[in-house]
């Protein structure tokens, strides 16, 4: 079911997702730890309307337009509010501070979509939290998807890319990266996270929120991981608007594609 991905807390520009409580899933169907997607806000490349998936381009130019920070502004703000229970001048947390890691690709818009959230739940949390806390780690896994001969054209021409997803999500049309591809980095990660305790208690230790900053294609193919769903229906998928965070809620399936392996 789709249900968990469709429930939202809208804010003024971004727009956070929080899941009921509840969800019935008994704890062997879950990961070790909480993840949740966060797009990159508004971009340059977004108004211009243009395609910048080259790493040698997207990682220097094209950040974050006024609506793309202000957006990420209101996404940290919510996730404050729903996820750690803290306002902005609303005094001390009810419980102590879960441990949050946060991801980002390196690309210009992800790297400021991070630091501007880190910033931004620093300053709310400015009594309860270090200087040190949520500070982004550069993560190529995350990266936008490589889209080849498209680069700097059109961002309309997304949709022929798509259409042959559907059909056959290992295909790489225009040397683009394949959807597959791109879902096989991005799980990979959580993968990899989830082998990690993350938080300071040892090897067993709590489990952590992770935040991962990433793309619009790059988040819609890990969400296919989430649900254990075939990476070619990715658009069929709620799409992640941007500053837009979701979290994201394993499935049965999801889970055994993204547990860590069993160590022998």
């Amino acid at each position: 079911s789709n249900r968990s991905l469709r429930l939202g807390l809208a804010t003024e520009r971004g727009q956070a997702f929080i899941p009921q409580e509840g969800s019935g899933m008994e704890m062997t169907d879950r990961l070790r730890h909480r993840y949740f997607a966060l797009r990159h806000g508004d971009s340059e490349a977004n108004v211009a309307g243009i395609i910048i998936s080259d790493p040698a381009v997207g990682t220097v130019k094209y950040g974050l337009t006024e609506v793309g920070f202000a957006g990420v502004r209101a996404s940290a703000e919510a996730f404050a509010a729903s996820v750690l229970g803290v306002t902005a001048g609303g005094g001390a947390p009810a419980s102590p501070l879960p441990h949050v890691r946060i991801h980002a690709s390196d690309f210009k818009r992800t790297a400021e979509t991070a630091q501007t959230f880190a910033d931004t739940l620093r300053e709310i949390l400015k009594d309860h939290c270090s200087e040190e806390s949520f500070v982004p780690i550069p993560t190529v896994e995350l990266r936008e998807r490589y889209f080849g001969e498209l680069e700097g054209g059109p961002n309309t021409r997304y949709d022929d890319i798509w259409d042959i997803d559907r059909q056959d999500a290992s295909a790489e049309p225009c040397s683009a990266e394949s959807a597959e591809g791109v879902r096989s980095r991005t799980g990979g990660l959580v993968r990899s996270l989830e082998s990690q305790s993350l938080a300071s208690d040892g090897k067993d230790g709590p489990s952590a929120i992770v935040v991962l900053v990433s793309h619009g294609d790059a988040l819609q193919l890990l969400q296919t991981a989430f649900q254990g769903s075939p990476a070619g229906v990715h658009r069929s998928l709620p799409h992640l608007n941007p500053a837009e965070l979701r979290e994201l809620v394993p499935t049965p399936a999801g889970v055994d594609l993204l547990r860590a392996p069993e160590s022998s």
